[in-house]
């Protein structure tokens, strides 16, 4: 029972079955079915006309809003003083119709500033007078000390004052790979230790942390974002008084009342109504056939006038996964191949990405198997030291040979800085004590990235890079993609405030990230885009968009597919506008009554659903094959 009561309580279902019974009555008004004692179409007048009377009603008394259905409800009210009670059922009928679609084209409340809250830590760990405390996180003070364990979220921003570790912190900054950290390092909220212990001095917490920051910038942001309006609504005064002087002159000049009435029948502005959400729901139809989820009813519209797209980089232009570019080996007897094998045996039992990237490199490329370490050993924030073949191995950063006394050759420190040039991370490894050589490891370039950049330079749209990678890294990526316009090292804020400054300077721009730290951008722009596929579920509820195929080459289609729905608004909206003006010198003229009247502009909006519909088989140029 309450389960049948909830069904009815929803407005989207009980407006449906509006729409289906005052469908079935104006068919039996029409064909003059049965042998009811009352027409018919009172039935849709009530279920349909009811409402839009109610809120023309409401929004005179409260707001003084004219909207356009005030001329509707004008119409209404007028056919049934007259007695033309089909005319007022279809009208109601039909601008319910474009309501209810215009309403589902409104994406739902977004949910991504709550998720974004509940990865807020709820405690910490504070260490007071030699002891552990565990308090809530939201009480710890500047300048306490706090202990973090391995698998623990950062419950504030900080200094390490002991122990080294790998952080997280893609939450942050969207890096694709953990950051090692050592004393004196910062960390902030929300990212995650992943291995050993640190201690850490609180500097920001509360609502001065990095992750609170970053939740009041998706607010702001989308507060920021002004929805469009319907243009039926926005064009309503002016439309009512249009309507009612031509009505009433009309009456004025011939006296029949009934011309008077059949104006503001024809007048009203059904295909208006429809010309803007059938177009939308065709394109976002259209678009889901190709792996994008339009998520917002406008985003379309306004992806059609933007001038600049700004591309993340970790899990967008790149797949966020790292993997070995180069294995250089500088011992004679060991060749690279060698060195690979003796890296990937040390790493078997690590549980660090990078150690497992190394791994699974090894297994893409070669049918052996690796050999167990004879013993193991992971140091955090530093590498792994392992006994392989009798070899004592050490595989991990610069910091880890010189803590066992280990100098690097000056060969392989140039070798490497030439790669690191490239955006690469270097596990330097050392064998029984001596430099052997070192393994690159990047991130893996999507393989339709420079194509869609260069499809959307053709097109005069400006490609931007914005990413919280080094500035080595992002020149790197970006020489490989064709963008020249780069910004490296980027937290969440600085994101949102470059988007900002182009948007200052009339430059619409359409964001495309994958990651948490991208959700204020997301929200900023004039359109975000998500990642659909590997983004963050909070990125997603950011965006405006979402590409569900994960597949960047769908952007130059959705580009596309914008302008296209764009135009067809636009020729839907000429077309109205003509039928209406032509309708309304027939209706003067007294060739039209209501009733025909009705039916003639019940024509214009089909032709408008008609032409709308025509854009779900639309194929632009670079759509998926």
């Amino acid at each position: 029972m309450d389960n049948e009561q909830n069904f009815f309580l929803n407005e989207e279902n009980r407006t449906i079955i509006f729409l289906v019974i005052s469908a079935i009555s104006l068919v039996i008004s029409f064909f003059h079915i049965g042998n009811l004692p009352f027409d018919a179409a009172w039935i849709a007048i009530v279920l349909c006309g009811t409402p839009i009377i109610k809120g023309a009603i409401e929004g005179l008394i409260t707001e003084f809003d004219i909207k356009a259905d005030v001329l509707v409800s004008l119409a209404l009210v007028a056919s049934v003083a007259i007695g033309e009670i089909f005319a007022a059922g279809e009208v109601a009928f039909i601008m319910t119709i474009g309501a209810f679609l215009e309403e589902r084209t409104v994406a739902k409340a977004r949910e991504g500033i709550e998720k974004l809250v509940n990865l807020t830590p709820r405690t910490a760990r504070v260490c007071r007078n030699g002891e552990e405390h565990i308090i809530p996180a939201d009480q710890v003070q500047v300048d306490d000390v706090l202990r973090v364990l391995a698998g623990e979220t950062v419950a504030v921003d900080g200094l390490i004052l002991s122990g080294n570790t790998s952080i997280n912190q893609s939450v942050m900054t969207g890096e694709s790979l953990p950051v090692d950290k050592g004393t004196g390092d910062e960390v902030f909220s929300g990212t995650v230790n992943q291995f050993g212990t640190f201690d850490m001095k609180a500097t920001k917490v509360g609502e001065d942390s990095s992750l609170q920051r970053m939740i009041r910038l998706v607010e702001s942001a989308d507060a920021g974002k002004a929805k469009i309006v319907g243009l039926a609504d926005r064009w309503a005064t002016w439309i009512v008084v249009i309507a009612l002087t031509a009505a009433v002159s009309t009456w004025f000049v011939t006296g029949e009342v009934i011309r008077a009435v059949t104006i503001l029948v024809v007048f009203c502005p059904c295909a208006l109504v429809l010309a803007t959400p059938t177009a939308i729901m065709a394109g976002i139809g259209n678009a889901a056939k190709h792996g994008i989820l339009v998520r917002e009813g406008d985003a379309l519209e306004r992806l059609s006038s933007v001038t600049g797209i700004a591309f993340d980089k970790t899990g967008t232009l790149t797949y966020g996964k790292p993997y070995v570019m180069a294995a250089e080996s500088f011992i004679s007897d060991i060749p690279a191949e060698k060195l690979l094998v003796l890296a990937a045996s040390s790493e078997l039992r690590s549980e660090h990405p990078l150690g497992k990237a190394i791994v699974s490199h090894f297994r893409t490329i070669s049918d052996s198997t690796l050999a167990e370490p004879q013993e193991f050993a992971l140091i955090p924030g530093r590498g792994v030291k392992a006994m392989v073949e009798n070899k004592n191995i050490l595989a991990g950063n610069m910091e880890l040979l010189a803590d066992e006394g280990i100098k690097i050759p000056n060969e392989i420190v140039l070798k490497a800085n030439e790669y690191k040039h490239k955006g690469a991370t270097i596990i330097y490894i050392a064998i029984d004590q001596i430099g052997a050589g070192f393994l690159a490891l990047s991130d893996i370039l999507r393989e339709n990235s420079a194509a869609a950049v260069k499809t959307l330079r053709n097109s005069k749209v400006n490609s931007i890079l914005m990413t919280g990678d080094n500035a080595h890294a992002a020149a790197y990526i970006a020489g490989r993609v064709g963008i020249d316009n780069v910004h490296s090292e980027c937290l969440p804020a600085d994101k949102l405030t470059a988007i900002d400054r182009y948007q200052k300077d009339d430059q619409l721009i359409c964001m495309v990230g994958d990651g948490i730290n991208d959700a204020p951008a997301l929200k900023k722009a004039h359109v975000g885009v998500a990642m659909g596929g590997i983004g963050s579920d909070i990125a997603i509820e950011a965006a405006d968009i979402a590409l569900v195929s994960d597949d960047i080459k769908a952007i130059p289609h959705l580009l596309s597919l914008s302008k296209k729905t764009m135009a067809t608004i636009k020729f839907n909206l000429t077309a109205a506008m003509v039928l209406n003006f032509i309708a309304i010198i027939l209706a003067m003229t007294g060739i039209l009554g209501p009733v025909l009247g009705a039916l003639v502009h019940n024509v214009g909006s089909v032709a408008v659903i008609i032409n709308s519909a025509l854009l779900l088989n639309y194929k632009s140029e670079f759509q998926s094959a």
